[in-house]
C-alpha cells in the first residue's frame, strides 16, 4: 500500500555478540519448555500424513503467519512450545502487511524468536523492493535473520509474469544483498518445488534454504539441496491462532539451532561458509 510511513525501531543497547547469546538462551528455554509441554498436534492428527509424522520427530519447530491467521494471541502461541515465528512484513514494493507491526511486536513481547519476510514481487525492480523492505522492517539485532520468500505466482492479477532464470537470479541476489546490508544477518530463502527447478537448482549453496513440501520428504523433491527449515503442512493448528496456519520444522537438533542462530549459517556448511568469510560469529 503506497504512502505507509516507516515502522519506528525502537533502540536497544547491546552488541550483536549480547543479542545472539539472548537470543541462543531464549531459544534454548523454549526447547526445553516444549519438549515438557509436547508440541501440538496437527490438524486432523487421528490419521496424521506421513510427512507430519516425520517432521514431528524433528524437536525445534515454529510457524509463519501473515494477515490471513488474524489476531494472534502471542502468549498462547509461546506457551504450546513454538520456537519460531517468521512473519509477513513486504510484498514488492509498496506493500506491508497489515498486521505486521502487531504481529513483530506481539510476538517479541511473548518472548517468540521471530524474523520478518519479503515476498518477491517479479514486475517490480529488487532495488525499490529492497528499498522498500529497509524503510518497513526494524534492523533488530534480536531478530531471526530475515527471509526471502521466492516463488512464481501465476494466480497474481497484477504480476503472474516469470522471467528468464539469469534474469531472476540476478534479482534475488540483489535482493538477498541489500536484506543482510540491513538486518545485519544472512538471508533465509523460501521457496517452492517449481522456483527451486526453475531458478535455484545448483545456486545459492552459501544461503540457508526452507523448502515448501507437504507431499513427501525435502530430499524426494529437491534435488541437490540441503535444507535447514520444511514448511511439511499448510493447515497445521496451534493454541493461540484461530484457524490454519504453516509449520515448520528446523532439519537439526537444539544444540544445532543455537549454532544456527549465533551464525546465521547452517552448521553443516559452517567451517566451508566461515573460510569464505559468508557467516558472521564464530
Amino acid at each position: 500500500m503506497p504512502g505507509l510511513s516507516p515502522i519506528s525501531v525502537p533502540s536497544r543497547p547491546g552488541s550483536r555478540a549480547t543479542a545472539a547469546a539472548g537470543l541462543i538462551a531464549g531459544a534454548l528455554a523454549l526447547a526445553s519448555c516444549a519438549q515438557q509441554v509436547g508440541y501440538y498436534p496437527a490438524k486432523g492428527d487421528v490419521k496424521p500424513h506421513p510427512n507430519v509424522a516425520r517432521a514431528q520427530t524433528l524437536p525445534i519447530h515454529g510457524i509463519d503467519v501473515s494477515r490471513w491467521q488474524g489476531r494472534i494471541d502471542w502468549a498462547a502461541v509461546r506457551a504450546a512450545g513454538t520456537q519460531f515465528a517468521f512473519i509477513k512484513a513486504t510484498e514488492g514494493g509498496d506493500h506491508i502487511d497489515p498486521r505486521f507491526s502487531e504481529n513483530w511486536y506481539g510476538a517479541a513481547r511473548a518472548g517468540v524468536p521471530r524474523g520478518a519476510y519479503h515476498f518477491m514481487y517479479w514486475c517490480r525492480p529488487a532495488d525499490q523492493q529492497a528499498s522498500w523492505f529497509r524503510r518497513s522492517v526494524p534492523s533488530d539485532p534480536t531478530a531471526l535473520p530475515p527471509v526471502l520468500d521466492l516463488e512464481w505466482n501465476g494466480h497474481s492479477r497484477t504480476c503472474p509474469r516469470k522471467l528468464p532464470r539469469e534474469t531472476a537470479l540476478a534479482e534475488v541476489k540483489l535482493m538477498l544483498r541489500e536484506m543482510e546490508a540491513h538486518t545485519g544477518k544472512r538471508p533465509i530463502i523460501y521457496t517452492d518445488i517449481t522456483f527451486h527447478r526453475d531458478v535455484l537448482e545448483g545456486e545459492l549453496h552459501d544461503y540457508p534454504h526452507w523448502v515448501r513440501s507437504v507431499a513427501a520428504e525435502p530430499h524426494e523433491r529437491y534435488r541437490n539441496r540441503q535444507w535447514t527449515l520444511w514448511q511439511y503442512t499448510t493447515t497445521g493448528r496451534v493454541p493461540g491462532i484461530g484457524g490454519d496456519v504453516d509449520r515448520n520444522a528446523f532439519y537439526g537438533s537444539a544444540a544445532d539451532w543455537a549454532k544456527f542462530l549465533a551464525t546465521d549459517c547452517d552448521p553443516r556448511q559452517h567451517h566451508r561458509l566461515a573460510a569464505q568469510g559468508a557467516c558472521n560469529g564464530k
